[in-house]
């Protein structure tokens, strides 16, 4: 293996191997003076973010400081957050000046092949000509790929590496921040604490992803299939008050349910006065478990059916109506033709949506935050209500705890557990298995 690579470097021409001894000789070499200048300048630039700041960021990304700050006796110290942003920022800066270098390597290689054949060499105004006219989806894709580097990718390392580090609790800047290892990882499996709650809520998130996705999607389809019944009259008409559940934002609409169902509401007055339940009687406290789990299902019901109702709806208007002539002719029923025609449709169709609504669902953050009472924590749990989601404790160990490393160790874990649910429900689905089947 050794030597072929050797061989292949061999074959290299002289311009591709002056563009790996510095960026852009090789173009310089070709005539290309504008283009070979502009890329020396950008390695030029790169070797000075080194020397002056690229270097001492990669260190403070190893040491993460070594000077602790005192602020009230004035010594500013390091930042071992800062610097942990900043080591993660040289590092992509790095990563972008690497793939610019082998695009450098590539382009000399090409324009010395170009020349070995006969063919003139091009200016700096036709390469440009060229990119925009013959290669302009490169210039489409790389924004989009910074900005999702910047805003998405980095973000998630930066929460990676917090994991792995004592950031948290007392030991927060002006406080030097040290590396640790899985110890994060360590405390979640192996204290009583969290290892009790992270089982009860666990257990919880399953099946409320499970449930909840389960009421959404049925009950989306169960209005489409409702709204495209030919009984039906005046379907434009009903199909307006799902549009307001759907226009109206989710925050406001849980805010209403909380006012509503809360022991100074509405409806739990209504039910003292009849005389229906006891003057105990609640459905939101801080000691709630199953009426709020329950109240919190049917609140995601009223927020996500009208979507999935708009999306079956369009599917179901491509169905073919000759299999259902064809099954009423054989005698089938409305069930049966729900059962054997319909449904295998759908779910060939929305296997991708299904399982982006319980992976949304599973991480539903706002339903809970906002029907649950301020500040209640349930006993037997660790930094957390009853009816939590993973999210929620998360969001509890982080912004109310300042509990970083633990809340990004569990992060990690969430999402390791996300990821591989979605790949083996979407290789195990219909529509990865029977791609050609509804073609």
């Amino acid at each position: 293996m050794n030597g072929i690579m050797a061989r292949e470097r061999r074959r290299l021409p002289l311009q591709a191997k002056l563009s790996c001894a510095f960026m852009g000789l090789g173009q310089m070499f070709c005539r290309q003076y504008v283009k070979g200048a502009l890329l020396m300048l950008a390695e030029i630039g790169f070797i000075l973010f080194l020397a002056f700041k690229g270097v001492g960021d990669l260190i403070g990304l190893v040491t993460l400081g070594t000077v602790e700050g005192v602020p009230i006796m004035g010594i500013e110290g390091d930042n071992s957050v800062e610097m942990l942003a900043w080591g993660i920022t040289t590092i992509f800066f790095c990563v972008i000046f690497g793939a610019a270098y082998y695009a450098n390597v590539r382009d000399a290689a090409f324009t010395a092949r170009e020349i070995g054949k006969g063919n003139p060499v091009r200016s700096f105004r036709e390469s440009c000509r060229s990119l925009i006219y013959g290669k302009f989806f490169y210039l489409t894709l790389t924004v989009p790929i910074l900005f999702v580097c910047v805003f998405n990718i980095m973000p998630i390392v930066f929460t990676a590496l917090v994991a792995f580090t004592d950031y948290g609790g007392e030991i927060v800047p002006p406080k030097l921040v040290s590396w640790t290892g899985f110890q994060s990882f360590k405390v979640i499996f192996t204290m009583s604490e969290y290892v009790g709650t992270m089982g009860k809520i666990l257990l919880w998130n399953i099946l409320w992803a499970v449930g909840s996705t389960f009421l959404v999607y049925f009950g989306g389809l169960e209005l489409a299939l409702l709204y495209n019944a030919k009984c039906l009259k005046w379907k434009r008409f009903w199909r307006v008050f799902p549009m307001f559940a759907y226009a109206i934002p989710s925050f406001i609409s849980l805010t209403g349910f909380y006012f509503m169902f809360c022991d100074s509401g509405p409806i739990v007055g209504l039910l003292k006065d009849w005389g229906w339940v006891s003057e105990r009687f609640t459905i939101i406290s801080y000691d709630s478990k199953w009426s709020l789990r329950i109240l919190g299902l049917l609140c995601c019901a009223w927020v996500g059916v009208p979507s999935v109702m708009f999306l079956a709806t369009g599917i179901l208007s491509n169905v073919n109506k000759d299999m259902y002539e064809a099954a009423r002719l054989d005698g089938a029923n409305a069930f049966q033709q729900f059962w054997y025609l319909t449904l295998p449709f759908v779910l060939f169709a929305t296997t991708p949506i299904i399982i982006s609504t319980f992976i949304s669902q599973f991480n539903n953050f706002s339903i809970f935050y906002f029907l649950r009472p301020e500040a209640a924590y349930s006993p037997g749990y660790f930094n957390a209500n009853s009816s939590d989601l993973l999210i929620n404790w998360m969001y509890n160990l982080t912004v109310e705890k300042r509990l970083y490393s633990l809340g990004s160790a569990l992060s990690l874990i969430l999402f390791a557990f996300m990821a591989l649910f979605a790949l083996g429900a979407y290789i195990a689905s219909p529509a990865y298995k029977k791609e050609d089947t509804y073609r």
